[in-house]
């Protein structure tokens, strides 16, 4: 049986096959679902319109609806077993139904119905739950790019919807469902009520996919007291965010299909079907109270991990996927995937690249303004920026470059500011104030709880390419006690190894990343870097507030998305050394060693292979040329100089 649009569109494709399902099972339905939704997604550009967990509040969605949601594999949790197919059977005329349970958390099952556990016809289905959070760190401070411009629905959706919303009233179920047919049997309902129903209803139908802004009021005869709100984030559940300060839902993630694909700290974007049914804390308090007839000390453990793995559903939806694809980025600016084989990608970068010149001249007039005047600086902000491990050797990550800018001034608003010009450029950031306090206090390293069984967060549980900038210039001294310490270490193997040690008490698990580490100091830093550039102003703002304000608005809305996209694009171009200037490098090599062998070392020569790489990058070229490799040396050596003045005039190390 083909699908159909009407049922598919309010987010109930099990629903659509309970009739198909009464003369048995067609093993064809769940790939025609998928098929479905992939036709959809291709018409009039509607991924915008797909309301998307990430802006809209959880109270304006339909439960059922079909969303979205871009996010990062906090945790993993067991497979879990479900009923494929069940049967119902009607207790006053005996007559049987089958349904299907995929995309569903609570059996469909009316009035009179009730579900026969013992029928041979049922079977039992595997899925997987993933726990995920919205991406840590995650720029959303600029309206007029990064949040709107990835989902413009958001202000639609809300204009066409907020007359005739409001947020959802939880209750206690004290009477059976009300079945989809309900929904969807308009004309035994008063012609006004009917009428606002149609009209919320097409106000979200974009390119064939309906979806509705009008939340179900669903019926309740509980106290007014039993009252939750649909998304209490003062509510004593943790929802486990790495970063502190973090705003969003937290899901959990029913994924069908090829989980082995995805892993923890992945970010993906899925698609699927929304259930925040009020049912599942019923069920899970049922279970609670059960369980208070076993053994005091196993009943705590187990209520604990019931109360992690099965939160309110109005506190953390659930979402039963669809669709779902591992994410090589989260700029909105760029296509989601950046594969050269797909043509609307290659006239995209080809396009792009066309312009770069003008694009990195202008971004690196703009970062030098940002450090007060020092253009050298800048040079080096912009290699950063742009670089990514790219490779392992063994356990050599190949391609980081963690930059400590020092000189900053201590005790200023200056490394704040800088920050936020960085916040503005990159997708994901996230400032660590080095103090005493936070380096003793703060978690770091994400640790396995075995009471709860879950993975509690840290601070250092990043996706790839996020920017961590590490503020050194607010530490104080002070003593670090024993989890300062192991915070310290963490960041240093971070730094050196791009690997995070995760504590699962009885040993530790290597989670391998790739994490932009910038750190700005007042001396050199504590931690180790790959390059050191000491920071020379050649101004210095009486108001430096005013002074990074001014230049965020000077600067036109589409000159910096270009930015967004530059810094994005150059992560994903191939690179290669020709044979013939693999030659001429390694006969400068000897020929530097030559006049001087202390000038340079082994680390030396791949620093500034590192910085020929990525500078050859930041001009678009993806093979080094002499040109380039010269000019590499150029700035190794300005910086080197400018090290040694510095040490001279302070007569310290730096």
């Amino acid at each position: 049986m083909g699908c159909s649009e009407k049922h598919f569109a309010y987010g109930k494709p099990a629903g659509h096959f309970k009739t198909s399902a009464q003369n048995g099972v067609n093993p064809d339905w769940e790939k025609k679902v998928i098929e479905y939704f992939k036709e959809k997604l291709k018409e009039n550009n509607a991924p915008k319109w797909v309301p998307s967990l990430n802006e809209v509040p959880l109270h304006y969605l339909k439960p059922n609806s079909f969303v979205k949601f871009r996010c990062m594999v906090q945790d993993m949790f067991d497979p879990e077993f479900y009923m494929g197919v069940y049967e119902t059977v009607n207790r006053n005329t005996k007559a049987r139904v089958l349904h299907f349970g995929k995309y569903r958390d609570v059996a469909e099952c009316g009035p009179q119905q009730e579900v026969d556990l013992n029928s041979p016809r049922t079977t039992t289905l595997e899925r997987q739950t993933f726990y995920c959070v919205p991406v840590p760190g995650e720029s959303m401070i600029f309206p007029g790019s990064w949040k709107s411009f990835l989902n413009p629905s958001f202000n639609a959706y809300v204009n066409a919807n907020q007359a005739r919303v409001s947020p959802s009233t939880s209750y206690t179920p004290s009477r059976h469902k009300r079945s989809y047919e309900d929904d969807e049997d308009m004309d035994l309902q008063p012609s006004k009520q009917k009428d606002q129903h149609m009209g919320a209803r097409q106000a979200g139908n974009v390119g064939g996919l309906q979806w509705c802004g009008e939340p179900k009021r669903l019926e309740t005869e509980a106290s007014s007291g039993q009252q939750l709100s649909s998304l209490n984030l003062s509510s004593p559940f943790d929802l486990n965010f790495p970063l502190p300060g973090e705003k969003g839902p937290a899901c959990l993630v029913k994924v069908y299909e090829d989980w082995d694909c995805f892993k923890v700290n992945d970010v993906l974007e899925l698609y699927g079907i929304l259930s925040v049914d009020p049912v599942l804390s019923i069920l899970n308090n049922d279970e609670r109270d059960a369980s208070s007839l076993l053994d005091p000390m196993e009943c705590t453990d187990m209520a604990e991990e019931q109360r992690v793995h099965s939160p309110p559903a109005s506190l953390v939806p659930r979402i039963h996927v669809v669709l779902a694809q591992k994410l090589q980025h989260i700029n909105p600016l760029l296509p989601a995937c950046l594969n050269k084989e797909e043509s609307k990608t290659c006239k995209f970068v080809s396009g792009f690249m066309s312009e770069l010149s003008p694009v990195r001249a202008e971004l690196l007039g703009f970062l030098t303004h940002a450090l007060l005047g020092d253009s050298l600086a800048a040079e080096y902000l912009i290699l950063h920026l742009i670089s990514t491990v790219y490779t392992r050797r063994d356990v050599l990550p190949l391609g980081k470059f963690t930059v400590n800018l020092s000189g900053c001034p201590r005790n200023s608003t200056f490394t704040e500011h800088l920050y936020r010009i960085i916040q503005h450029l990159v997708p994901a950031s996230f400032r660590l104030q080095m103090t005493i306090e936070n380096m003793n206090h703060l978690k770091f390293i994400p640790h396995k709880d075995y009471t709860a069984n879950r993975l509690v967060s840290g601070l250092l549980q990043l996706p790839s390419n996020t920017s961590l900038v590490i503020d050194e210039t607010l530490l104080e001294q002070g003593q670090l006690d024993t989890p300062g310490v192991h915070n310290v270490t963490a960041l240093s193997n971070l730094i050196t190894w791009q690997k995070v040690d995760y504590d699962f008490s009885y040993h530790q698990m290597e989670f391998p990343c790739n994490i932009n580490v910038f750190i700005t100091s007042e001396g050199r830093s504590l931690l180790p870097a790959d390059c050191q550039i000491h920071l020379q102003p050649q101004l210095m703002p009486p108001n430096m507030e005013e002074y990074m304000n001014s230049l965020l608005s000077a600067v036109l809305p589409s000159v910096l998305n270009k930015f967004r996209i530059y810094l994005t694009l150059l992560r994903f171009l191939d690179y290669s050394i020709s044979d013939e200037i693999t030659k001429a490098v390694e006969d400068d090599f000897v020929e530097m060693r030559k006049n001087d062998p202390q000038s340079i070392t082994a680390d030396d020569l791949h620093q500034l292979l590192i910085v020929a790489r990525f500078l050859s990058l930041s001009a678009g070229q993806t093979t080094l040329s002499r040109e380039r490799w010269l000019r590499a040396k150029q700035l190794e050596s300005l910086r080197r100089a400018r090290l040694q003045q510095q040490k001279c005039v302070n007569g310290n190390e730096l």
